[in-house]
This record gives structure tokens, sequence and C-alpha cells, in this order.
């Protein structure tokens, strides 16, 4: 079965994401062997973009935690519980008197 955001066919995970930002994500997480010239360019065409559509931060964030949400079993299945502290009794250890 295929899938359309519009007149958009949605193969990837990838494809959908950025149909709801409207934006690629490279402009957002960058490439790989960016030169410092190309991170600069594209974080000042981020920068614009934002500017011009403040609400996209909001929009973002709320897909990253429906992604989060939808996907937290898988990303928590290796996390095992850390062992408790030892429970203070309220009483500390008699100090040393200096002579």
């Amino acid at each position: 079965m295929k899938s359309f955001i519009g007149h958009h066919e949605v193969a990837t995970d990838t494809d959908y994401l950025e149909l709801a930002l409207g934006t690629p994500l490279e402009l957002w997480l960058g490439e790989e062997d960016e030169s410092d010239d190309e991170r600069a360019a594209r974080l000042d065409a981020a920068r614009d973009i934002l500017a011009e559509a403040p609400e996209l931060i909001d929009r973002a964030t709320r897909i990253a935690a429906e992604a989060i949400e939808a996907h937290i079993p898988a990303l928590f299945h290796n996390v095992s519980r850390l062992p408790r502290p030892a429970r203070s009794t309220g009483r500390t250890a008699p100090r040393a008197v200096a002579a």
C-alpha cells in the first residue's frame, strides 16, 4: 500500500518528517562531510526560516515528542534499573577533634 500526503508519495519515515516540517532534515541535522562554510550557510538558512515561520519550532517539537512516544518501548528495551543508594539513617560519623 502506498501512502500520500497531499500529492506527495511517502515512502520512508524521513519523507513523513520532511513533509510535516516542510523542510529537508539535512537543513536541521547537517550532513556528515559539510565544511565550516557549508555549516554556516545552512545555519543562516535555518535561522531565516525560523524567523519567517516561528511556529515551526512548536511543530518540530510536537513531531519529536510524538515520535518518542510512539517508539518509547523500543528506545528503552535494553535499559536496566540502577541500584538505589543506601538510605541515610540521619546519623553522622563522629568527627575527630584537632588537638
